[in-house]
């Protein structure tokens, strides 16, 4: 495994489908209202702080079927590879997930560029899985496992730009993306999609939350326009390449996602986590963000790529 993630930190792909370069306007603004200032020379981990994050890009280099995942520590050492994972040309941060590629698991029916949230921050002497010092939980955990936990409640604010998104396939799932998350120990109190139709000329939002199983349904909660396959162009939706920010942010049993864009009043969905089962012993949180394609039907070289130009996670 090690030397494969070694040729990842040196590898160059050249591809026919290499994704798309593109060029924003030169001044670009984050969640927090303020001018954003990116190195289009630097590599991602030179422009953005990625010491506490790994990532799943879906390249197989060590031939075991299974997505290659670059641990924090190889991550900050400077991993650019095009098209999943590199520097655009304006200084974001790009990925790419192609329809036909490695999967994390056997289990997994999509592809991802993603990244995984690791407060450990290298050090390996920190479990990866459970209640450690790498993951957070809710402010409603037991206190043995706030105590235990890398850290209480959550906040992940990003900026970004949807660039492309999967045009063939089954119309259940043409168009679709999650561009953020909070993963807990099996489940997911929350991912956030876009989703744009071939016919339509602007994207949406939306979200799931989803209950531990035997504490409800999962839910689903339109943020801007509607996640319908047949959804009619929304006039207030969001274009591709299009920039905006959202923020997830978690205070004990209560979840909220904001969606900021300049000149437009924000988007807020708030959801009470209360009866959904995360105050459990056994409950660990981490954040993802990048492109996890949600579609697996179309056409092999079809893709889904954004690029990013704010992530930042915190913990009380």
């Amino acid at each position: 495994m090690l030397s494969s993630i070694k040729t990842l930190l040196s590898i160059t792909l050249i591809l026919a489908v290499s994704g798309q370069n593109h060029l924003q306007a030169a001044e670009i603004k984050n969640s927090r209202n303020e001018i954003i200032s990116l190195d289009a020379d630097a590599r991602p981990a030179d422009n953005f702080d990625l010491t506490d994050w790994s990532i799943s890009l879906p390249v197989d280099t060590n031939k075991d079927d299974i997505a290659d995942n670059v641990p924090e520590s190889y991550l900050a050492k400077g991993l650019s590879i095009k098209p999943y994972f590199y520097t655009a040309d304006d200084g974001g941060m790009v990925f790419y997930a192609p329809i036909q590629g490695p999967k994390t698991s056997k289990n997994t029916k999509y592809t991802r560029s993603e990244l995984r949230e690791m407060l450990r921050k290298g050090d390996l002497r920190v479990k990866t899985k459970g209640i450690t010092e790498n993951n957070w939980v809710f402010s409603t955990a037991k206190r043995k496992s706030r105590k235990n936990a890398g850290g209480v409640d959550g906040t992940l604010e990003a900026t970004l730009a949807v660039n492309h998104v999967t045009t063939t396939g089954d119309e259940k799932q043409v168009g679709r993306v999650i561009i953020g998350q909070i993963h807990a120990t099996k489940d997911e109190p929350v991912r956030l999609y876009y989703r744009k139709l071939p016919n339509n000329s602007k994207g949406v939002i939306y979200m799931a939350h989803e209950p531990l199983k035997g504490n409800g349904k999962e839910q689903w909660y339109n943020l801007i326009g509607s996640r319908a396959s047949n959804a009619d162009d929304h006039e207030d939706g969001i274009a591709l390449n299009e920039v905006f920010s959202y923020q997830i942010n978690v205070v004990g049993d209560m979840l909220s996602v904001t969606i900021i864009r300049q000149g437009k009043p924000n988007v807020v969905q708030t959801v009470d986590m209360s009866n959904s089962g995360y105050d459990k012993s056994d409950q660990y949180m981490y954040f993802k963000a990048g492109v996890y394609n949600q579609n697996n039907s179309g056409a092999p070289t079809d893709f889904v790529q954004a690029t990013f130009y704010q992530l930042e996670n915190s913990h009380n």
